[in-house]
């Protein structure tokens, strides 16, 4: 198939740094060396112009698990080398499979022939909640599968019951011994009704991919209706897999004998074009954002809306842009197609710049108000109440030095830090890179002023 994807790093990121337009070969798998790094931003006038949207990362890693059900190769395209996605690779390196990664075409190639493997090391697993989506597949196909509790951003609890208590109705039983979860279905999978307590995207996803090669038909109910889940679904049926429902809250999934190879293009990441449309509004700018799907930015578009910033699909992508002041809103966050908690923190930003009170909910994580603290710290007047956030608009931001607490946390922080006065100094960026590829170098093109530097 291919050369293991770490044997491409060193060729990788140079190939990539080259055609980006880097002077340097960074490689971000090295977490002693990206926390050293911080980004330096300045106060930018409006943002103008065009920026691509990447692939989405929650669509990329259950796909890149889902290579795991077949052993012939699968393409998948439109991959951004974030940290998330190449750390996912490595994972199913350890399994047995083989894997490339093509930085000019954002191509990522797998091969799982032979999986040796069933047991993930700490160090990758632990590394990001994602690495438990590798259960399902290896159930399926091996009947075994051993992980440790995964990690990721420390927004909140997020347990792995829900994707247990599907896999022991399908006839998998588990244990958990020195933070490992071993899993075992020693007579394979069969195909049951599971009914999710909350609609999690992790457990649809999980279930659903262990449901492809279950012995009968698999319903799942109160399921996630993401487009994440939705694209994972598309790759699924490219592989052999007979689904329906997905982007609703049943899904139905008749288990095959076996899965074969496929060639999949990512869809486009919403959180990340949220990103960007926030940043339009917070600067007063003009932004068209190329490669989006409109569909999956409606809670997005709608909150915008009420915030005073306009919205205008062209024949190449989807503008957003400001003229007037900022609204107060209020939101609360929701799954899908409710407002995404992913976006919570980039609308606090903007709520901080807006004159009067606005007010933002947060339902999905219990812990996801963290960069709150590092926002009083520029000057915004924040008040937390249990899930609530009272925000009383300020005139303006001042720069000085934060730390991006989680991923979208440090995203927010880049957009306040470009509405407010002086000098703003971002360190722990490394969890900005588990979810946005050259972000400041996409905003940089738009006019904004972001350096990157050493951390002392």
């Amino acid at each position: 198939c291919a050369l293991p994807i770490f044997a491409f790093f060193p060729l990788i990121f140079q190939t990539v740094n080259v055609f980006h337009g880097h002077t340097k070969n960074t490689n971000f798998r090295k977490n002693e060396v990206r926390t050293m790094e911080k980004f330096i931003v300045r106060h930018s006038e409006a943002l103008h112009g065009t920026v691509r949207i990447s692939g989405a990362k929650n669509a990329v890693l259950p796909i890149l698990a889902a290579c795991l059900l077949t052993e012939e190769p699968c393409t998948i395209t439109n991959v951004p080398p974030l940290t998330d996605v190449m750390e996912m690779a490595e994972l199913l390196e350890e399994f047995g499979a083989e894997t490339s990664y093509d930085g000019l075409t954002e191509t990522i190639r797998i091969c799982s022939e032979t999986l040796s493997n069933q047991q993930a090391a700490e160090k990758n697993a632990c590394a990001m909640r994602a690495s438990f989506l590798a259960a399902g597949p290896l159930l399926a196909r091996c009947h075994q599968a051993a992980l440790p509790l995964p990690g990721g951003c420390p927004i909140g609890s997020r347990p792995v019951d829900l994707h247990l208590k599907g896999f022991s109705i399908m006839g998998a039983v588990h244990k958990l011994e020195h933070g490992v979860v071993e899993l075992s279905a020693k007579n394979g999978l069969r195909g049951k009704r599971v009914y999710l307590d909350f609609p999690s995207v992790g457990a649809t996803e999980n279930i659903m991919m262990a449901a492809t090669l279950a012995k009968g038909t698999t319903t799942i109910e109160n399921a996630a209706a993401e487009p994440e889940i939705c694209d994972l679904a598309d790759f699924l049926r490219k592989m052999g897999a007979e689904i329906t429902g997905d982007g609703t809250d049943t899904i139905v999934i008749q288990g095959q004998k076996r899965l074969h190879g496929a060639t999949h293009n990512v869809i486009s990441d919403r959180i990340e074009a949220g990103t960007f449309m926030t940043a339009a509004a917070i600067t007063g700018g003009d932004i068209l954002l190329e490669q989006v799907r409109q569909e999956h930015l409606t809670p997005v578009i709608a909150k915008l809306t009420e915030c005073n910033a306009k919205t205008e699909v062209t024949p190449t992508g989807l503008r957003v842009y400001r003229k007037g002041r900022l609204r107060p809103i209020q939101l609360k966050t929701m799954p899908y197609p409710g407002f995404p908690t992913d976006m919570q923190a980039l609308f606090m930003s903007l709520a901080a710049v807006t004159k009067g009170t606005s007010v933002i909910t947060e339902t999905v994580f219990e812990n996801r108000f963290m960069h709150a603290a590092e926002l009083q710290r520029m000057g915004a007047d924040i008040k937390i109440d249990s899930r609530s956030a009272i925000i009383e608009g300020v005139d303006s931001l001042t720069g000085t030095s934060v730390r991006a607490t989680d991923l979208r946390a440090g995203a927010a922080l880049i957009l306040s830090a470009l509405a407010a006065r002086g000098e703003t100094e971002i360190s722990d960026i490394y969890h900005i890179e588990r979810g946005y590829d050259r972000i400041e170098e996409k905003l940089r093109a738009l006019g904004a002023d972001i350096q990157r530097s050493k951390d002392s």
